[in-house]
């Protein structure tokens, strides 16, 4: 075999492909379609047995040894299975990949995959803030970053690809999985969710979109429910992020999502995963399937009878890959190839992907090595990434309001702590981090990182303050009985921090992650109770929230002295909380989700058209409190010197308008401007306005900076009747604010000239610059 054609590295990749695939059985095209759930102990063994701690029996009906005879895809998470120290598990996955490529006839290992959805989910890795966390940056260049050195993390273990990230656009809220999301608008989602497949792939790391699609736009926000959404809502919303990140960001891999729409579930929807994803996006990479998808099309959605008919249905669509363990694409589907009841054709161009694939991995290769780069030296939450995960935080934190100037808190403070986050670490973390998703399986574990409590880094941010604790209550249970000392600690203080919000965890086990879905907004347990006997104290309180989705704050509007929004904000999010209450950090994320005015009243996103939007047809006000992109700072911007080019351009032309910022205020700081398109007259209704650009400008006191956006009219395209995409002429108006209800100026723009159908070669993003001011 060393001196077949396929083995040649100077040859194409589909050459190469081609000659490996002529001299394969079926059963070893199959093997190379499926992968197997090898966990790795924690002495450093690599389990063979298929076992993991997850909701579904995962028992395995094979001999690992025969098995591997065959070759294999895949090797399912053998770091987030379970706690094994980095460097031992390093060892034990490699031990397995060489064991692959002995026992195969052509000694080719598998791709190990691994999840990555708030950095690498393994023991002692760092775990970074959630995707919502990213969105509030408004920082594509700090998410790559933060993305390449996840990359490096992964690389460093010997894994090659990575499950993230998540392009779901919140439709509603009360969907458990809303902390996986980079926010409710496909821009800002798009945008973000590319910076970060740029960065994990730079590291030499595929890149996984998901849930391709449609999932997040459940009936009800039931995780894995039908969903409803028209063609328009699916072509115009949830669709987008998915095309940038792979034409812009170069993601090559996309993971089908559970969900149906319209009665046709994604992962049996060639529409979906072969004409659109791959004969007009022109995508050449591979579809993996989401755990045990496949096997749900006959358990669970009841279009295919059979496993086998199930692999049939599956590889029909597009998905090459069964994940996270064999069941569909293994002996079902070679028997019902040899039947003639499935077409070989389909099995050979699924692995022809999967093994042009692993060639561009180097994993076809002679010299192919199962070590890692880094042998044994391996550090996952290292220095650099602790500064980062920092960075990150520092950037994501929402101050939302700041009556009479509350905080920053004196130094020297009288200050209650109260609430169930604030000595909490894993107050701190989401549901794919690695303690919350597989720790809380092994009590008897540490946690293998240092995550400082809002407590503990309060108290070293302010080492003269008095800092006293109560916790009051329990997350989610109803016990009001800690409420008379949190009331008397915070009637001793010069101001109370109520420390609120979500306990992470999957199915049921938490208030916010997978399965975690909610009836309303309200605040879990007894913390809106808590919250309101604090503020009958008549102290001061500032409200500090540590969750996965946004909660109805009107039930206090007036009433707060301050809040303060953080969405999962990492291992470092305590530091960077304090930070802001210090005023060491002066505070500029934004919100990447709407915060809704009254629990039932908002189950949806700022993206509405006029009939979404309050009326007096109805007596419910679906107005957030504070809206999409809102968030304030400890200085002042002023917005001056507005101005646009010509007021008419062709429906395939370009538009220029710029402003200056300034910093008017007595400390650095860092504002957003977003970019907004209101189309007052369309063929179909319109969003009455949605995001089509922003920047972020980071400004020393006293400093200015001019910022330009380039408007292409392909940013005004829309999903006609027809279901094409098109530009229709007519008047526009471009709008410049500080969130998508905070508009500073406005520009009309005439669109002339016919309607204009819209290409693949489309414009996806709003160039902008920035520069220094000539004021």
């Amino acid at each position: 075999m060393t001196t077949a054609p396929w083995r040649d590295p100077s040859l194409p990749a589909a050459a190469r492909v081609d000659d490996l695939l002529s001299r394969m059985t079926l059963e070893e095209k199959t093997a190379q379609l499926y992968g197997v759930w090898v966990g790795a102990a924690t002495e450093g063994e690599a389990r063979t047995d298929g076992v993991a701690p997850h909701q579904h029996d995962m028992t395995a009906d094979y001999d690992w040894n025969e098995l591997i005879t065959l070759g294999l895809g895949q090797l399912t998470r053998s770091f987030g299975t379970a706690p094994v120290d980095p460097a031992l598990g390093a060892q034990a996955l490699a031990r397995a990949q060489r064991r692959i490529a002995e026992a195969g006839r052509f000694g080719i290992p598998a791709v190990a995959h691994e999840e990555c959805l708030a950095g690498f989910t393994a023991w002692q890795a760092t775990a970074y803030p959630v995707p919502l966390a990213w969105g509030a940056t408004f920082d594509p260049g700090l998410i790559e970053e933060m993305a390449h050195r996840i990359g490096e993390d992964l690389r460093s273990a010997g894994i090659h690809q990575g499950l993230a990230p998540v392009l779901d656009v919140v439709r509603d809220p009360r969907w458990g999985r809303v902390e996986e999301t980079i926010g409710e608008d496909p821009y800002l989602t798009g945008t973000i969710g590319t910076a970060y497949v740029r960065g994990l792939e730079s590291a030499g790391v595929i890149a996984t979109l998901k849930h391709f699609a449609g999932y997040a736009s459940s009936a009800g926000a039931r995780n894995l429910a039908p969903v409803r959404a028209g063609v328009r809502e699916l072509a115009d919303v949830t669709l987008p992020p998915f095309e940038m990140a792979l034409r812009e960001g170069g993601a090559r891999s996309v993971m089908a999502a559970y969900n149906e729409t319209d009665g046709v579930p994604a992962s049996a929807d060639p529409a979906l995963l072969t004409e659109l994803l791959r004969t007009e996006w022109g995508f050449t990479g591979t579809v993996v399937a989401d755990y045990f998808g496949i096997g749900f099309l006959e358990t669970l959605h009841r279009v295919a009878g059979s496993p086998a008919q199930a692999a049939h249905v599956a590889l029909a669509a597009g998905i090459d890959v069964e994940l996270p363990t064999i069941k569909c694409y293994g002996k079902p589907l070679v028997e019902a190839v040899r039947a003639g009841e499935i077409p070989e054709d389909l099995v050979d161009r699924a692995t022809s992907r999967v093994l042009r694939q692993k060639c561009e991995l180097g994993l076809l290769d002679e010299d192919w090595t199962p070590e890692p780069p880094t042998g044994s030296r391996i550090d996952l939450d290292s220095p650099a990434n602790r500064v980062l995960a920092r960075r990150v935080a520092e950037e994501s934190v929402v101050l939302l309001d700041n009556q009479a100037d509350t905080l920053p808190l004196p130094p020297d403070a009288r200050i209650a702590v109260v609430g169930p986050r604030a000595a909490d670490a894993l107050a701190m973390l989401g549901c794919y981090s690695f303690p919350s998703h597989v720790l809380t399986h092994h009590p008897e574990v540490p946690m293998g990182i240092e995550i400082p409590t809002i407590l503990e880094s309060l108290r070293a941010e302010l080492p003269d303050a008095k800092v006293t604790f109560a916790e009051g209550c329990d997350v989610l249970d109803p016990d009001t009985s800690g409420f008379d000392e949190a009331v008397a600690r915070a009637s001793e203080a010069d101001v109370c921090l109520a420390v609120l919000g979500d306990r992470a965890g999957l199915f049921g086990r938490g208030t916010s992650g997978e399965g975690c879905d909610v009836t309303d907004l309200r605040l879990p347990g007894a913390q809106a109770d808590l919250l309101d006997a604090l503020v009958a104290t008549g102290v001061p309180v500032v409200l500090v929230l540590l969750t996965g989705r946004p909660y109805a704050l009107g039930r206090w509007q007036g009433r707060l002295a301050a809040a303060v929004q953080a969405f999962f904000p990492g291992e470092e999010g305590g530091p960077a909380v304090a930070g802001v209450l210090s005023g060491r950090v002066n505070p500029s994320g934004r919100l990447p989700v709407s915060v809704p005015r009254v629990p039932g009243g908002q189950p949806w996103t700022y993206l509405q058209p006029p009939l979404g939007l309050a009326g007096e047809v109805s007596n419910l006000d679906p107005t957030p409190l504070y809206a999409f992109g809102h968030g304030r700072s400890y200085t002042k911007f002023t917005w001056t010197d507005f101005q646009g080019t010509a007021p008419k351009i062709t429906t395939e032309g370009t538009y220029d308008l710029s402003l200056t910022v300034r910093n008017t205020g007595e400390r650095a700081g860092a504002e957003v401007v977003q970019l907004y398109l209101h189309d007052p007259v369309a063929s179909v209704t319109r969003p009455d306005v949605r995001l089509i650009g922003y920047q972020r400008v980071e400004l020393e006191a006293g400093e200015a900076r001019q910022v330009t956006f380039r408007f292409h009219a392909d940013l005004s395209g829309f999903t006609d009747r027809s279901g094409r995409k098109v530009v229709e002429p007519g008047v526009l108006e471009l709008r410049l604010g500080a969130s998508s209800a905070d508009v500073r100026h406005a520009a009309r723009l005439e669109l002339t000239g016919a309607v204009r159908e819209l290409g693949v070669d489309r414009r996806l993003r709003c160039e902008s610059e920035v520069r220094a001011s000539s004021g």
